[in-house]
């Protein structure tokens, strides 16, 4: 026995110094025993070391991985080869269909909207409002019935004044009216056309608000021609051109701009508007006019309105009080019409637009654009007023018209010509 075997029998194993090699021992590989085990024989251990684990070959590089490999303890679908995550703090990878394991791939940053997108985009919508609008301004144009020759010029006529003026005539023509309609409505089958209603419009130049005021159809006014007559007999005479020679000429107010409408235009507009709002002051029941309201607040359709401002009921003097109600009429209709529910809604703005076109005739050298600045004016609550009277006028052809007071009627007018307010005790004695 060497010396380095009588050394290694009196020391322990665990006593936690290292054994000295044997020559024979050779090399020993990481976690091989410190000694040599008996393989059999009597001094074996009656025991048995757990077996090592199996490690499975590691594939080839060239050996595709086989599908039925397992991910996470999970058997894995699908043959294509387990692609790595990539390193913390970067997303999956991700693609079209979404996040990895959804069938995604790699997804790009989000896009921010761009400030000049949004003003191109607002930009675009902008000019095809612009281009739609000038398109249907020319279609309302286009649509508009002139009339020739009703202002032309004539030996002694009133010389142009400031501001502009408009002279609005609601007509009796049952043009377009079936006789259905004739009879709901209660217009009669009377021939021919007559005025219903007059109004000079005058329009300032400077902030003034506009003045509109009624020319009742019975005043009592020398027709160019023809002597002292009614006023509405102007227009059944000689019609339109007559009727603005005989306004001016009693007026001395120069007329720039003229607008008719008959019964079946003037329902077409209201209804267009769906309806007007209207304060009856006093019951009206007028079988002849085909009207029964009740007093106070209500909408009235057209039928119903063309009825209001055409009855000659309620009141000491009903021409008087018919022309109160026709002011009182066109003022609601303008009010609804400028209304943001009936002007921005396309649904009603343009079928209104279309109906007025359809339902008023013009002279010759009036516009869309000229329609639209009496419409401003007319929403700009002009002042209103009748032309003072007092009395009656028997007239030559037989009957009574009513006078004008021709000291407050000179003063109502002169205002006009010289786009002046009118006075305010010429105001309050209309």
């Amino acid at each position: 026995m060497t010396e380095d075997d009588r050394t290694r029998a009196m020391r322990s194993p665990g006593d936690g110094r290292p054994l000295p090699p044997r020559p024979s021992d050779g090399l020993r590989s990481g976690g091989a025993p410190a000694h040599h085990l008996p393989s059999g024989g009597p001094g074996a251990p009656t025991h048995k070391l757990p077996a090592a684990a199996q490690v499975p070959e590691s594939p080839r590089v060239d050996e595709p991985v086989r599908g039925s490999s397992r991910v996470y303890g999970r058997e894995r679908s699908g043959k294509s080869p387990v692609r790595p995550f990539k390193s913390r703090g970067q997303e999956p990878p991700r693609g079209p269909g979404g996040p990895a394991g959804r069938g995604g791939g790699p997804r790009g940053p989000r896009r921010r909207i761009s400030w000049k997108a949004v003003v191109a985009v607002v930009a675009g919508l902008l000019v095809v409002l612009l281009v739609a609008a000038v398109a249907l301004f020319f279609v309302i144009d286009s649509r508009l019935s002139g009339i020739d020759g009703v202002l032309d010029d004539y030996e002694g006529r009133p010389a142009d004044t400031p501001g502009t003026n408009w002279l609005l005539v609601g007509s009796d023509s049952r043009k377009g009216l079936t006789a259905a309609q004739r009879r709901k409505l209660a217009t009669g089958q009377a021939a021919g056309q007559r005025t219903d209603s007059m109004m000079l419009l005058h329009i300032p130049e400077g902030s003034d608000k506009p003045t509109l005021v009624s020319l009742p159809r019975d005043s009592a006014v020398t027709i160019p021609g023809k002597g002292r007559d009614k006023l509405n007999s102007a227009y059944a005479i000689g019609g339109p051109k007559l009727l603005v020679r005989t306004v001016e000429t009693v007026t001395g107010v120069h007329v720039d701009h003229y607008m008719e409408i008959g019964f079946a235009g003037f329902v077409d507009i209201v209804d267009a508007i769906g309806g007007v709002e209207i304060n009856v002051r006093a019951a009206v029941n007028d079988p002849k006019a085909g009207l029964n309201l009740k007093k106070g607040v209500q909408e009235l359709n057209g039928s119903q309105a063309l009825g209001y401002v055409r009855t000659r009921k309620g009141g000491a003097l009903p021409d008087f009080e018919r022309t109160k109600r026709q002011r009182q009429f066109l003022g609601a209709v303008v009010k609804k019409a400028a209304s943001p529910g009936v002007l921005l809604n396309p649904f009603t703005s343009i079928p209104l637009a279309f109906s007025a076109t359809d339902a008023v005739e013009v002279n010759s050298g009036t516009g869309a654009f000229n329609m639209l600045s009496l419409g401003l004016a007319m929403g700009d609550s002009p002042v209103t007023t009748v032309v003072p009277f007092g009395g009656n006028e028997v007239i030559p052809g037989g009957g009574t018209a009513v006078k004008w007071d021709r000291a407050k009627a000179l003063a109502l007018f002169d205002a006009l010509k010289s786009d002046q307010p009118v006075p305010k005790e010429v105001v309050d004695a209309g």
